[in-house]
């Protein structure tokens, strides 16, 4: 990984190990890929079609995917996304286990061509234990 695409260890560990995380990925396209084949988008479409079988080995999946349409609330310099995908997986272990393999980092060079940022966010399930009905 690019030293700006460094695994926050201290803030994995941080979380629970056993219940499902869910990955907030925040994503920032170039406008074209380092490689010269094709745009940030296209770089970003080979990365995920080869990290979809990673994510599917360790019991995780894509719940959600999309297009960001910028912020509605609050300060706008930190809604200048172009995508967002929300990755569950069934424990902190199995997202470590995945984003440190030999196999992730072949993969990540398609990011790295493709991506001006990208940020995930760990999170874990709360609202339902708020929840009284």
């Amino acid at each position: 990984m690019a030293a700006s695409d460094e695994l926050h260890d201290a803030t994995l560990d941080a979380m629970p190990d056993d219940v499902a995380v869910v990955m907030v990925n925040l994503m920032k396209f170039k406008p074209s890929s380092d490689d010269g084949d094709g745009s940030g988008w296209d770089a970003y479409v080979r990365y995920s079609r080869a990290v979809s079988p990673l994510i599917k080995a360790r019991g995780a999946a894509i719940v959600w995917a999309g297009f960001a349409g910028g912020a509605v609330f609050g300060p706008t310099q930190f809604g200048e996304w172009d995508y967002v995908a929300l990755v569950r997986y069934p424990s902190k272990s199995a997202f470590r286990d995945m984003i440190v393999s030999a196999e992730y980092d072949a993969a990540n060079v398609h990011r790295l061509n493709g991506v001006e940022r990208h940020v995930i966010v760990v999170t874990e399930e709360a609202y339902g234990r708020f929840r009284n009905d």
